[in-house]
């Protein structure tokens, strides 16, 4: 029975292997009952990874707001001002932050009296000579198109966040501000990156959301606002009990399809955008000491993940339109480290409270991973054909500490630190050029990938679930062409990556986007290629 697999075991040694099927399978949209109800604070996914163009660099992104649809207005898609948006990194293997980076917005409504966040159309548009009284012929009516996020070309902007960074690092206990900025280094205002209403109001999208990178001092980089979600699912099948498109056996990809740049099964992520926070710093702000170390040193490899907070309490006022009283007091809402444990690890009764504690408290949640129960519902849908390995599932140990291979300097009690849900990241490790990447990532001998942080380019459902099915555990599970090829036949994003920073496609249109399913053009990467099922 099911429930069997989750009672409490709690010897030492399956403590060890509390996390073995932390490794996601998926992103985290709409994963627990409490960001179901409050979006805005639901985590989508997290990244950490060297920067592809930039050796002494690493890039932070973190995504929230899951299935924006690019074409819902009037109000679109700000971040909440209410919300507390963290990115936080332990450098010293304790599972506890050293490093927070925050972000905190303002709204502004510019044009008050206009229906819609966004309007703008050529040069602008006046009334016509059949306008109307009061309304004189020639009268402003339609602002300029939008090609600015300030000054000239913003008039149609009526929806604007500025937004205000913060680089806090620890002091003993407490934490000093090393950074604060809501201006660039130039001293121009921080603003978000709007929604891509449509071509008519915002003509030349990427110009305009290029306006959003700013440099803000300390060789950091911030970049916010709405983009292409970046991640890439046969989410359908995946809820389905796990109802994959059926190849070799359920679940399991040819090797054709394997190696295929080219979706077989529907992205049912596709034309959706989320709101994405982005940070590029200097890997010296990073490790403990501001060191660089060697790829061996265990002082190389930081821990990483996203929180985002809310006030305390909030109390309304009976006065309409008066805003309402926030306590200053934060409470934690949504964690993410790796991608999807939540989701598909922990009960539905137990994810509010996986979703607002803190990773140095993760053996609580030892039970619902000591034996991976995808591991055998992979195990059941295949008749057994693809055999597991059995638990306690120590191969996937180092996947849940800091151990080898992305700690190979990790060979203490001290140095491996508490079991957690971070997304671990080897400094010392370059990225990989893009001529040699592998969606596959470390388990296909890119070590610039997943689960060595986490670029957008990982395939992170096909990695997890090629580990859960035992391809760490040695023979016969690593050459099995079952346990091998576990896949969900989506295999690229709907749009292709920016080799830059902030590297996540941008906005989807919300004119002109599409929720596009196998058998129809435009598939894979916008190449114009079919999805076939």
């Amino acid at each position: 029975m099911i429930h069997q697999l989750f009672k409490p075991t709690l010897l030492a040694s399956a403590l060890l292997t509390v996390f073995t099927g932390t490794i996601a399978h998926a992103a985290n949209h709409r994963e627990a009952p409490l960001t179901a109800l409050d979006q805005k604070a639901d985590i989508t996914d997290f990244f950490a990874f060297a920067s592809y163009d930039n050796a002494d660099k690493v890039t932070l992104i973190l995504n929230v707001d899951p299935l924006l649809e690019p074409s819902n207005g009037p109000n679109y898609f700000p971040f909440d001002p209410e919300i507390v948006y963290t990115i936080r990194v332990d450098n010293d293997h304790d599972a506890v932050e050293d490093i927070v980076f925050e972000f905190r917005y303002k709204t502004e409504v510019r044009l008050p009296n206009v229906f819609t966040g966004f309007v703008g159309a050529g040069a602008g548009i006046g009334a016509p000579d059949n306008s109307p009284p009061p309304i004189v012929p020639g009268t402003p009516i339609v602002p300029p198109a939008i090609t600015a996020l300030n000054g000239p070309g913003s008039e149609g902007l009526s929806l604007r966040q500025n937004f205000v960074v913060a680089v806090k690092k620890r002091q003993g206990k407490d934490f000093k501000t090393i950074l604060f900025k809501d201006k660039d280094v130039n001293g121009k205002p921080l603003f978000a990156v709007p929604s891509n209403v449509g071509s008519r109001t915002m003509p030349d999208y990427p110009a305009l959301a290029s306006q959003g990178i700013y440099e803000v001092g300390k060789g950091v980089k911030v970049f916010s606002g709405t983009a292409d979600d970046p991640f890439w699912i046969d989410l359908g099948a995946a809820f389905d009990s796990l109802n994959f498109r059926e190849a070799v056996a359920p679940g399991v990809l040819t090797e054709a399809q394997d190696k295929a740049e080219v979706n077989v099964a529907a992205d049912d992520v596709a034309g959706y955008n989320v709101n994405t926070i982005a940070i590029e710093v200097p890997k010296s702000l990073l490790t403990k000491d501001g060191k660089a170390y060697p790829a061996t040193d265990a002082l190389a490899v930081i821990g990483t993940w996203g929180a985002t907070y809310r006030h305390q309490e909030k109390r309304y006022s009976k006065i309409p339109g008066k805003k309402a009283r926030l306590s200053e007091e934060l409470v934690q809402i949504q964690r993410m480290g790796n991608p999807l444990f939540n989701e598909l690890i922990i009960g539905t009764g137990f994810k509010d409270k996986f979703s607002m504690s803190k990773p140095k408290d993760d053996a609580q949640f030892a039970d619902f991973a000591l034996d991976p129960l995808l591991a055998r519902v992979l195990n059941a849908v295949t008749g057994g054909k693809l055999e597991i390995p059995a638990p306690p599932r120590k191969d996937l140990l180092p996947l849940v500490q800091y151990r080898a291979p992305i700690c190979p300097g990790c060979d203490t009690p001290e140095s491996q630190g508490p079991v957690a849900d971070l997304l671990r990241l080897n400094t010392a490790i370059p990225a990989t050029p893009v001529e040699k990447r592998n969606r596959l990532g470390a388990i296909a001998g890119d070590l610039g990938g997943f689960p060595n942080g986490r670029r957008v380019y990982d395939d992170v459902f096909d990695i997890a679930g090629r580990a859960v099915a035992g391809v760490l555990a040695g023979e016969p599970f690593a050459s099995s062409p079952l346990n091998s090829r576990i896949g969900d036949g989506v295999n690229v994003n709907d749009v292709p990556y920016q080799e830059t920073f902030p590297y996540l496609g941008w906005a989807q249109s919300g004119r002109d986007s599409r929720h596009i399913d196998p058998g129809e053009p435009g598939c894979t990467a916008n190449t114009g290629l079919d999805c076939a099922l």
